[in-house]
C-alpha cells in the first residue's frame, strides 16, 4: 500500500491528538494513514518574519508531521485576503462580501508555490497525495509542473457555488483549470458536484460522463460525492467523559427542569446566528407558555476576527442577544446565553446530550458536523430533536431532522415549538433513522471511499 501524503492549510499537532480532543478532518486523516504510514503537511499557524521559513518535523508512530510558517504579508494576502475575503464568501453565496484584490491572488499563488517547494523534497514516486480545501486549490497544477505523476486527490470542505455565482470571481477560469489537474475531486453533496460540472461544461467546454468522469483540455479526472462523517461509535464514551466537566455539572444544576436548546458554531456570517436569534425571539413572542421553561445557549468562538466582515458581525450578534434578553429576561431566568468562546470537545458533546434541541441553522454550509455530533451524542432512551437548515450539506443525509429554511424566521419559531413538545416515540423514531445513516457514513467510510476512487488519470502538462 502506498504512503499517503495529506496537505491541509492547518495541521493538528501530535501532542494535541488525545482521544476526544480532535474531530472531523483530524480523525479521518489519522485513520487513513494508520496502516501504511504517511506525512501530514501544512501551515503551523504562526506568523514568522524571518526570511526563510523554519520547517518543523515531528512524528507519531509511522506518521510524520511537517509544518512551515507564514510571513505577515503572506498571511495577509493568502489567508486573510484571497482565501477568506474572496473564496470563502463566494463559496458560501455571499459575493457581496467579497473584497477582490489582484495582489490577493498573487499572494495566494505565492503561498501555494511555497507549500509545493517545501513539500517536494519529502515526496516519493509511489506516494498518493490528498489535498484539502479551498486554500490549496492550485497545488496539483504546480505539482504536475514540477514533474509529480502520483495520483493527487482534492476534497472541498465548503460548498461549491453555481456558475452564476462563480462567474463573479474575475479569475474563476484559472481556478477551474487548477482543479482539472487533480485525478479525483470530492464534494460533500450532489448539489456541489453538479455546480462544478456546470462550470466545467459551460465555462471550460468540457465533456462529463454520467459517472462524473470529466474530459477537458487534455485532462481526465473523476468527481464524486463523499459526505464527511464523524467517529460515530466513539461519541458515547466521549460524552461520558465530558459529563465530568465543571461546565456540564454547573449547567445541569442551573437548568433544573428547563429544556435546553443548544447551538455551537464558529462566529461566521455563514452560520446564520442573527437569523437564529430572531427565530428564537419569535418563539418567545408567539409562545408565552415557554417563558421560563426553555433556555437557548449559543456557543460561538470568534472566527477570523481580523477580517472586517467578522468584526461587524460580532457587533450585530451582540446587539441581537442583548435585545432578546433585555426584552424577555427575568430576575431568575436568562432566556439566551451567548458565549463568545470555545470549550473542550468532550464538554460540548456532553452538553449536546443534555440538550432537548440541537439548533443548527446555517445560511450555507458544506456539511456541518455539529448536526451529526448532536445526534450521535443523544441518550437513546430520551433523545433530543435536531432542527437543521436545508442549506447545510448534512440535510441531504439527516432527513429525519426537522428541516427548516433559516431565512423564514416565523416558520423556524413554529418548528421550535413543535420540537419542544414532540412526544418521546417520535423523537426516538427520528433519532434511530439518523443514527443508521451516521453509522453507515462514518469518518472511516469517508476516507476509505475517497482513497478507493483515487487512481491516476491522463493529464496534459
Amino acid at each position: 500500500m502506498s504512503r499517503l501524503i495529506i496537505v491541509s492549510n492547518r495541521v493538528a499537532r501530535p501532542d494535541a491528538l488525545n482521544k476526544g480532543s480532535q474531530g472531523g478532518l483530524a480523525v479521518g486523516v489519522l485513520a487513513a494513514m494508520a496502516d501504511s504510514g504517511g506525512l501530514w503537511f501544512g501551515w503551523n499557524g504562526r506568523i514568522e518574519n524571518r526570511p526563510v521559513s523554519e520547517i518543523r518535523e515531528e512524528s507519531r508512530g509511522n506518521i510524520n508531521f511537517v509544518t512551515i510558517g507564514l510571513r505577515q504579508n503572506e498571511y495577509n494576502n493568502f489567508y486573510r485576503g484571497y482565501a477568506n475575503s474572496v473564496l470563502w464568501p463566494l463559496f458560501h453565496q455571499r459575493p457581496d462580501l467579497m473584497t477582490y484584490r489582484h495582489h490577493y491572488r498573487m499572494g495566494y499563488l505565492g503561498v501555494n508555490r511555497k507549500y509545493v517547494d517545501h513539500l517536494l523534497p519529502y515526496l516519493k514516486p509511489d506516494d498518493t497525495i490528498w489535498i484539502h480545501d479551498y486554500q490549496l486549490i492550485p497545488m496539483a497544477k504546480m505539482l504536475r509542473e514540477a514533474g509529480v505523476s502520483s495520483p493527487i486527490g482534492f476534497f472541498l470542505h465548503t460548498p461549491f457555488p453555481p456558475l452564476d455565482l462563480l462567474r463573479a470571481l474575475p479569475d474563476h477560469k484559472d481556478v477551474l483549470t487548477e482543479l482539472l489537474n487533480y485525478d479525483l475531486v470530492g464534494f460533500h453533496t450532489l448539489t456541489d458536484e453538479r455546480g462544478f460540472h456546470e462550470a466545467i461544461r459551460y465555462s471550460m467546454k468540457g465533456d462529463i460522463s454520467p459517472s462524473g468522469l470529466i474530459d477537458c483540455q487534455g485532462h481526465q479526472l473523476q468527481t464524486g460525492v463523499y459526505p464527511i462523517g464523524i467517529e460515530t461509535d466513539d461519541i458515547p464514551d466521549l460524552v461520558k467523559t465530558g459529563k465530568h466537566s465543571k461546565e456540564y455539572q454547573q449547567l445541569k444544576l442551573e437548568l433544573g427542569d428547563r429544556k435546553l436548546l443548544i447551538g455551537v458554531d464558529r462566529l461566521d456570517y455563514s452560520k446564520g446566528l442573527f437569523h437564529r436569534f430572531k427565530s428564537y425571539e419569535q418563539l418567545l413572542k408567539n409562545y408565552s407558555d415557554f417563558h421560563r421553561r426553555v433556555v437557548y445557549m449559543q456557543v460561538a468562538p470568534t472566527s477570523r476576527g481580523d477580517v472586517k466582515a467578522y468584526g461587524q458581525l460580532a457587533q450585530q450578534i451582540d446587539q441581537a442577544a442583548g435585545h432578546v434578553n433585555g426584552t424577555y429576561a427575568d430576575f431568575d431566568w436568562t432566556p439566551l446565553r451567548y458565549l463568545n468562546r470555545g470549550f473542550r470537545r468532550n464538554t460540548i458533546l456532553a452538553l449536546y446530550n443534555l440538550a432537548h434541541i440541537g439548533f443548527v441553522t446555517p445560511l450555507r454550509d458544506g456539511m456541518n458536523l455539529v448536526a451529526k455530533e448532536f445526534v450521535a451524542a443523544q441518550d437513546p432512551d430520551n433523545p433530543g430533536v435536531l432542527i437543521l437548515s436545508k442549506m447545510a450539506g448534512a440535510s441531504a443525509e439527516l432527513k429525519s431532522a426537522i428541516i427548516v429554511n433559516p431565512y423564514d424566521t416565523e416558520a423556524v419559531a413554529n418548528h421550535l415549538a413543535t420540537a419542544i413538545q414532540m412526544p418521546l416515540d417520535e423523537r426516538k423514531d427520528r433519532w434511530e433513522q439518523m443514527m443508521e445513516t451516521l453509522r453507515r457514513n462514518d469518518i472511516q467510510a469517508w476516507q476509505r471511499n475517497f482513497r478507493r476512487d483515487l487512481v491516476p488519470r491522463p493529464h496534459a502538462i
